[in-house]
């Protein structure tokens, strides 16, 4: 390959911004960082610009894209040079220039070049399906938030099975420390039987203020709460409806559908009530792991058919939870079909988590890398509601990214080219979690301490790397 992902020359050396806007100048600049090949101030250096796109001028000399640049280094290691990049593409920068006792230095670094929309854009990257103790998970909430910040993460949402409350928890714990680290509200819906039918598949609901599944009335043993304080984010919340009131929404939904006769009507009612009431609720729904293989696939592909002509859910899961072939690689296809017969939605990837430890093989399986307007909640949620995402596999060390093509370029870049150094920062922020979360009082003061050091880091990485997005105050 022309890159490699956490290569020798991305520690000895840092090139900022990484990111530019197309059509804009941009003032680049390249630092040796203790590297023995560094730059000699006075010394001439060329820098040939290549547009990965457009071919060899050899061959392709309409299309081709090279330019040389003459460039003195006016500062010891460091060299600084502007250009105008057109396109949205990578772009090579091949830097030469007369080493000491006369041995030439040939080094390619790159930068990429986005259109106006994606330059206001931040790159975060997270998971929107993963569990806890509050279900079959094996960590508690905040130490699963600890973990995932040591892996990376920008943010995530806590989705128990059932269970609204343990998203709740984790965003409370780390409420009054100074983390980067965004904690989403969340829970897997599991809607309960109405007219004597069971409605199977599982809904991923995140962000919304109120949970769904603490709608209506449930069975003792499911565990749901009924207190608003563990129920909602905010206390307030839709009073609990009955079992009679409950159907006749699920009935409604039956009278308004138009159901073709090989799908199952309560099941698929209950799934369009279920993703209607999440947007109520200022939340998106995520329809999850339909190829899951829960003896035969979770969901039957006549209903995901319906779903998907019905654009009942707000974002499809098409990478995550197992690492066979028969559940990410259909559910790759389905999606790849869906938008060559004009089908679009939102796509991301997500653990499905039950133990993050990194002894755990699917601990990291997949993720969404988001392109945010800014630093919040809402951002995000809005994000994924219009589509600036893609679904990352990293079951394999060579990781593949799902999406649309501009965002997948994009993405193959940031996880080569930025994410190394985000995540080196979030590792320490992660630890500093880990020991809050479940060390002795004087490590939890040790921590906080530490969180406040840290705050903040990773916002400044990403003002040096992106030439709009990082004068943008959020």
């Amino acid at each position: 390959m022309p890159f490699q992902r956490s290569t020798d020359r991305m520690y000895d050396y840092e090139v900022y911004p990484k990111v530019v806007c197309d059509g804009k100048n941009a003032q680049i600049t390249i630092r040796a960082l203790g590297a023995r090949a560094g730059f000699v101030k006075g010394e001439m250096c060329r820098i040939v610009v290549k547009a990965l796109h457009g071919g060899n001028p050899t061959y392709y000399p309409a299309s081709a894209d090279y330019e040389s640049i003459a460039c003195e280094c006016h500062e010891k290691d460091m060299l600084v040079f502007s250009h105008t990049f057109f396109g949205e593409q990578m772009f090579f920068l091949d830097v030469t220039h007369a080493q000491e006792k006369g041995v030439p230095f040939r080094e390619r670094f790159s930068v990429y070049c986005v259109h106006a929309d994606l330059a206001q854009r931040i790159p975060l990257l997270g998971d929107f399906h993963l569990h806890t103790t509050y279900s079959d998970g094996m960590q508690t909430p905040e130490a699963v938030c600890a973990d995932y910040r040591r892996h990376g993460y920008d943010f995530l949402a806590i989705t128990d099975h059932r269970r609204f409350d343990g998203s709740l928890r984790a965003r409370r714990f780390y409420e009054p420390y100074p983390i980067d680290l965004m904690i989403l509200s969340g829970e897997e819906v599991h809607l309960p039987p109405a007219f004597g039918k069971e409605i199977h598949p599982h809904i991923v609901h995140v962000g919304g203020a109120y949970s769904i599944n603490a709608l209506m009335e449930r069975d003792p043993s499911e565990h749901v709460p009924t207190d608003p304080m563990q129920r909602s984010v905010h206390g307030m919340c839709p009073a609990i409806m009955d079992q009679a009131a409950y159907e006749a929404q699920i009935a409604e939904q039956m009278r308004q559908l138009h159901i073709p006769e090989n799908i199952d009507p309560v099941p698929a009612a209950g799934m369009v009530w279920a993703f209607q009431a999440i947007r109520e609720s200022g939340g998106i729904g995520i329809f999850p792991h339909p190829n899951w293989i829960d003896d035969v696939y979770h969901v039957p592909d006549a209903l995901c058919d319906f779903l998907v002509d019905t654009k009942a859910f707000d974002a499809f899961e098409v990478l995550g939870g197992e690492n066979y072939y028969e559940q990410n690689g259909f559910q790759t296809a389905r999606y790849n079909e869906d938008r060559a017969r004009g089908k679009w939605y939102p796509v991301v990837g997500s653990t499905d988590s039950h133990n993050a430890n990194p002894t755990n093989r699917n601990a990291l399986i997949c993720s969404t890398l988001l392109f945010s307007s800014g630093r919040d909640e809402d951002a995000v949620l809005r994000a994924v509601r219009d589509g600036y995402c893609v679904a990352v596999d990293t079951i394999s060390d060579d990781f593949r990214i799902e999406g649309e093509s501009r965002f997948v370029r994009y993405a193959c870049f940031l996880l080569k080219e930025y994410f190394p150094l985000h995540d080196e920062l979030c590792f320490e922020e992660g630890r500093a979690m880990k020991q809050l979360a479940t060390g002795t009082e004087e490590e939890k003061r040790e921590a906080a301490a530490w969180l406040s050091m840290l705050r903040g880091r990773v916002e400044r990485l990403q003002r040096k790397c992106f030439a709009m997005s990082n004068t943008q105050e959020q």
